[in-house]
């Protein structure tokens, strides 16, 4: 028999367990986490009679991991589609649609503008292919790009709050390579944003069949409803407040040394996976893999808070949601109308949620829960126009470093720490800090990973 350790209860760890169940059914699997429950930051809560997310709200469709691994949980029958994906953008003018056809917000042309930008805005983008051809002497901050090509208004107005969503993260620090690959795989060929836009924006419709059903998904009884499902699906032995504080080579295998410090147990495998935050693994694996330590330090994290709400039940018109540019001065990122959004969600109270919390700013997350839960309930109640704004329930959920950060080099930094990893036979390394922090992203690195292990 053969023991996998792994490092680590979130998404990318449930999945690989449930996975290498499903290659090697008479393995024995260990999940080690240091918290209290399984499931990271994917999490769900219940308010007012329904199980509502507090993590990841909606998955990619057309793409299999997710969803592929809802169907073989026997789960397939609990997919949900959303009602509505209309959404708009808080300018200090108003409101405004999101324009259709964008790249994370980068336009493919100047169409569809007017009135979101300014005129002078318009017209710098129209001017965008005139400029001379893009040259790029490697990675740069996508902000970087995009304000000396097409201008300040652009990454401001509909950049910003579609990467702050995403990545909790600031344009001017993000990764052009890490966080828009297809864009910057284009640019090349393009010579300019907005033809690499387009191309990006056509190539993606080709690989995915654009007729063929939705784009997101979500699962009826929240997607949270997956960690547990994936742990019996599994039968994995999953250890609670187990911390991994130690590994090292063995002429078997490798021994961890887990629990407390004071008192560490060992713990023997003949394969081992880690999924921890990149902090966490850079010190689990400074033994072993010495080379992968400074990279993985290299990857910083963002801190956040989302707070889910009921209120009475009320006609808001603002589809899906919202999303809030810093620019505005608000102190909440966006707001999902989450019982306009999913039909199973509808009922007799207003569903709403909303984030808080970006790099670099998490002084606004330092306040009572009380008071931070207040505050966002006032922006929301403001943002939506409510004409009931006294909310029935509220749940507060923190995320404490919960977001990686994909700053300028972190593709460098990756290619550094798989490289690393690769030379330990047994050994391997996965999660939302590496290749993409969606749902669907974690269960691909993770299937990755076993295959470097088999």
């Amino acid at each position: 028999m053969t023991r996998l350790v792994v490092v680590g209860a979130g998404i990318t760890g449930l999945a690989a367990a449930f996975e290498w169940r499903r290659r090697r059914p008479d393995d024995e699997i260990v999940v080690l986490e240091a918290g209290d429950r399984i499931g990271g930051k994917v999490h769900r809560v219940m308010l007012a009679g329904h199980w509502y997310d507090t993590g990841p709200e909606a998955m990619l469709a057309r793409v299999p991991e997710a969803v592929g691994l809802v169907e073989a949980l026997g789960l397939g029958h609990r997919l949900v589609a959303p009602a509505t994906t209309s959404a708009s953008v808080v300018l200090p003018d108003g409101r405004h649609p999101l324009p259709p056809g964008t790249v994370l917000g980068v336009p493919a042309s100047a169409d569809g503008l007017e009135g979101f930008l300014s005129p002078e805005g318009v017209a710098r983008v129209r001017a965008e292919r005139e400029l001379p051809p893009v040259t790029l002497d490697g990675d740069v901050a996508v902000g970087h790009l995009l304000r000396e090509r097409l201008g300040d208004e652009v990454v401001d107005r509909l950049v910003e709050p579609l990467l702050g969503g995403v990545y909790a993260g600031r344009a001017d620090e993000l990764s052009l390579t890490a966080t828009m690959p297809a864009l910057a795989a284009h640019l090349p060929a393009a010579g300019s944003v907005l033809g690499a836009a387009a191309a990006a924006r056509d190539a993606g419709a080709r690989s995915r069949g654009d007729d063929d059903g939705p784009v997101f998904v979500t699962v009826a009884d929240g997607i949270g409803a997956l960690p547990a499902a994936l742990v019996a699906a599994a039968r994995a032995e999953v250890r609670l407040r187990t911390p991994a504080h130690g590994l090292r080579r063995t002429a078997a295998g490798f021994e961890l040394s887990i629990g407390p410090v004071a008192a560490p147990e060992a713990l023997t495998a003949d394969a081992v996976l880690v999924t921890a935050p990149a902090p966490k693994a850079a010190r689990l694996l400074a033994e072993v893999v010495p080379a992968a330590v400074q990279p993985l330090r290299g990857i910083p994290y963002a801190s956040m808070a989302v707070v889910a709400m009921a209120f009475p039940a009320q006609h808001v018109d603002a589809g899906s949601g919202l999303l809030v540019p810093p620019v505005t001065g608000r102190l909440v990122k966006g707001v999902t109308v989450s019982s306009a959004k999913w039909p199973h969600l509808a009922g007799d109270a207003l569903l709403v949620r909303s984030s808080v919390g970006r790099f670099g700013g998490e002084s606004e997350l330092q306040r009572p829960d009380d008071d931070l839960t207040a505050a966002v309930v006032s922006d929301v109640a403001e943002l939506l126009g409510l004409s009931r704004p006294e909310p029935l329930e509220t749940r507060l959920v923190r995320w404490g470093g919960g977001l990686p950060q994909y700053l300028v080099g972190h593709q460098a930094r990756v290619n550094a720490i798989r490289a690393a990893v690769s030379e330990v036979p047994g050994l391997a390394i996965a999660g939302a800090a590496f290749r993409g922090v969606g749902v669907p992203a974690c269960i691909r690195d993770a299937h990755h990973a076993l295959d470097a292990l088999a």
